[in-house]
């Protein structure tokens, strides 16, 4: 069993929005590795920092992860940090993986004030741009394909993915 797409993408990309879209399209189900993580532990992304740090977030969103490619076969939506790890991204060599781009001043206003965004705490703007620094050479190395998200509906971008991997 093998997940029909992976999403991944910073914060702001729309990943859980298209995933949806997708797998209504596709007639498959649509899994957030972050509800997973939230699941388990029965409590908000924000909160598992701010009381167990992120190092023990990282751990969590490591296993929901390899646990979703494993078991999962629709299409797969990871958290904006994800990739970061190694075996992750190891994991994902082997999937159909779209990376959704997203541009600074788009993501800003997409995330909005970073509330229960942990990663954003501080100047907002600037957060914003260090992750996608950090980050979008990561997102592209690790992907098959990558789709723009500035300036377009979800639907659209839905589409693309649709047409491209067709």
């Amino acid at each position: 069993m093998t997940p029909r797409v992976v999403l991944i993408g910073p914060m702001g990309a729309g990943k859980s929005t298209v995933a949806q879209l997708l797998a209504d399209a596709w007639g498959v189900a649509a899994r957030d590795t972050d509800a997973d993580v939230e699941a388990t532990e029965g409590r908000e992304i924000s909160e598992i920092f701010v009381d167990s740090g992120e190092a023990h977030f990282r751990a969590l969103e490591a296993k929901a992860v390899a646990d979703a490619l494993a078991t999962h076969d629709g299409v797969l939506s990871l958290g904006g940090g994800a990739i970061l790890d190694p075996a992750t991204r190891e994991l994902l060599a082997s999937h159909t993986v779209v990376f959704l781009r997203v541009g600074l001043s788009e993501a800003v206003k997409r995330v909005g004030l970073g509330v229960g965004r942990p990663m954003l705490l501080g100047n907002v703007r600037s957060r914003i741009k260090a992750l996608l620094d950090e980050r979008t050479p990561i997102y592209e190395g690790a992907s098959t394909i990558a789709v723009d998200t500035d300036g377009r509906t979800p639907d659209e971008v839905a589409a693309e993915i649709q047409e491209r991997l067709a």
